[in-house]
């Protein structure tokens, strides 16, 4: 390893001699690298770091250099949201915002007002409701949107994305009787009891009236991630792990980065259709490290989400005796497709909420570790929800937890009512995880969560709302350290990509991806983290994003 360190140092050298170098400083500069915690400065050419070091020897090493002096401000490695959703959050940004209503009649308030602009056929699409922020934490019905939308169509997506919820004109469109005793696989039409289709579809169900939704253009595709890498730019991030990529996003993604058009990095999980899978088969995947899009894994789902009530329990919820959840395939079927994802030499991952789903997912993971072209660092997507004894089959398959610190501070006012007071001891369990050394990458899974990492850092050092509450964290002996916040942002999101030679961290040989901030998050009072301020944001030694 020492060669190979030496060996780069003798090429970065001659490439700073044909290319312009920049010193870069602040008063502090936390790199992410344990040999080497805070530098003074860092010296980069041709979007790479070259040295890194006090800033009178890079100085005087590089006495022509042109100077980027930070002043006050504190610089981490470029931050990095290992689960988030892009055309997601751009589609988040061109739809009505639900996302923060308090009732049903602000939801309709909201709807009116999107509604004005649109042609009077057009489907009003929207998303963000969540019913356990209403004062009558049930789910809404059809006719809650009925005599205000009688002949337009409305189709809204809850936060999670697991349930939807629409009017009669919308559930018309259905190809199918709704109505009966019958359910789709893998999901659930929600009747009342009368056996009537109420207006909400969990899971699978969803596609009965979303097949029948107009398809997206590849114009509005292509706005709304231009506005989403736009907004992730915004908020620090200089890398994002897309969980669900289809072929139709990632042939727009791939034209965007051939015309120098992405201002994120991405690491593309196929979305599991056959068409996207067959792709990546076929293409011996695309792994460039150099590039601004890999795509080398494949996300699954094994269940759904435990807000409305769709994760999958070994045992009945505790607010609803007479439901476990569900399981969106088979294991079977989730098995078969982990395996044949792990012998084209993808990295599976897998959503997992319920202690049902995390176990279904470890029981497909291991076969996926069993194939002869494993690549390991498969991961557990969420890991929300974990019976004890299976948290040591994380560090026996060596598999990585992908985790969201938001969600468990947008939970934790009912989560416990979900589950009950023992289950709820193997919930987001960071701090459980770490302990076994396995590894962490943090997310938000954007737009279910704001795409912030601020706020992510802050949930995973507090584990409190943003008044604070409650006081000591919830369930506070599962906080993560701000190191091991930091490095779940960084170098171990990055490692999860199979990307921590290329980014993750301020080190020499890799790209000159750093975000800038106001104050030093690794000292403040926590308080202070959500009022931080990104200064900017650089990718490759490029400036995407600036005050």
């Amino acid at each position: 390893s020492l060669c190979f360190l030496f060996a780069a140092y003798l090429c970065c050298q001659s490439l700073a001699l044909a290319n312009e170098v920049t010193l870069v400083t602040a008063r502090n500069i936390y790199t992410s690298d344990t040999t080497q915690p805070k530098v003074e400065a860092f010296a980069t050419s041709d979007a790479k770091i070259i040295a890194t070091g006090s800033l009178a020897e890079l100085s005087k090493q590089y006495p022509n250099a042109t100077v980027k002096d930070y002043g006050k401000s504190t610089i981490v490695p470029g931050l990095i949201d290992a689960h988030g959703h892009l055309l997601g959050l751009g589609l988040g940004l061109m739809r009505a915002d639900l996302v923060g209503s308090q009732s049903k009649a602000d939801i309709l308030a909201r709807l009116k007002a999107f509604a004005q602009d649109l042609p009077p056929e057009q489907w009003l699409l929207g998303r963000g409701w969540d019913q356990n922020d209403w004062p009558v934490k049930e789910l809404p019905t059809k006719s809650d949107l009925d005599e205000a939308f009688p002949d337009r169509p409305v189709w809204l997506e809850r936060i999670d994305g697991h349930a939807h919820w629409g009017n009669s004109a919308a559930m018309a469109f259905a190809e199918q009787d709704l109505d009966g005793e019958w359910q789709p696989d893998g999901g659930e039409i929600i009747r009342d009891a009368n056996g009537k289709a109420s207006g909400v579809f969990i899971d699978k169900a969803i596609y009965v009236i979303e097949n029948q939704v107009p398809e997206l253009s590849d114009a509005e595709s292509r706005e709304a991630l231009r506005r989403a890498q736009k907004l992730t730019a915004s908020v620090g991030l200089t890398g994002m792990h897309d969980a669900g990529t289809s072929l139709s996003t990632f042939k727009i993604l791939q034209d965007m980065q051939a015309q120098d058009g992405l201002n994120v990095r991405v690491y593309a999980m196929a979305d599991g259709s056959a068409a996207m899978l067959d792709r990546l088969c076929e293409s011996g995947n695309v792994i460039d490290p150099t590039a601004m899009l890999t795509a080398r894994s494949v996300k699954l789902y094994s269940d759904g989400a435990l807000g409305s009530r769709g994760a999958a329990l070994l045992a009945p919820y505790s607010d609803a005796p007479n439901n476990v959840g569900l399981l969106i395939e088979p294991e079977e079927v989730l098995t078969a497709y982990s395996k044949r994802a792990a012998d084209c030499g993808l990295q599976v991952n897998i959503h997992a909420i319920g202690d049902r789903g995390n176990r279904v997912t470890l029981n497909a993971l291991e076969a996926a570790t069993q194939s002869e072209k494993n690549v390991g660092r498969h991961r557990v997507e969420h890991s929300q929800i974990i019976e004890p004894s299976d948290f040591g089959r994380f560090k026996e398959l060596a598999l990585i937890a992908s985790v969201q610190p938001t969600h468990a501070t947008s939970d934790m006012y009912w989560a416990e009512d979900r589950v009950g007071p023992k289950r709820i001891k193997g919930a987001y369990a960071w701090q459980t995880l770490t302990n076994l050394d396995i590894p962490l990458a943090l997310g938000s899974d954007f737009p279910v969560e704001r795409p912030h990492p601020l706020e992510g850092f802050y949930a995973a050092i507090t584990r409190q709302d943003k008044e604070a509450w409650p006081e000591d964290g919830w369930y506070p002996s599962q906080v993560l350290t701000r190191e091991q916040a930091l490095h779940g942002f960084t170098i171990g999101a990055a490692y999860a990509a199979f990307q921590e030679s290329q980014v993750g961290s301020i080190e020499i040989g890799k790209f000159a991806d750093y975000t800038v901030l106001d104050r030093d998050i690794m000292t403040v009072p926590a308080a202070e983290v959500l009022a931080t301020q990104i200064v900017a944001t650089v990718l490759a030694g490029r400036t995407v994003f600036t005050q």
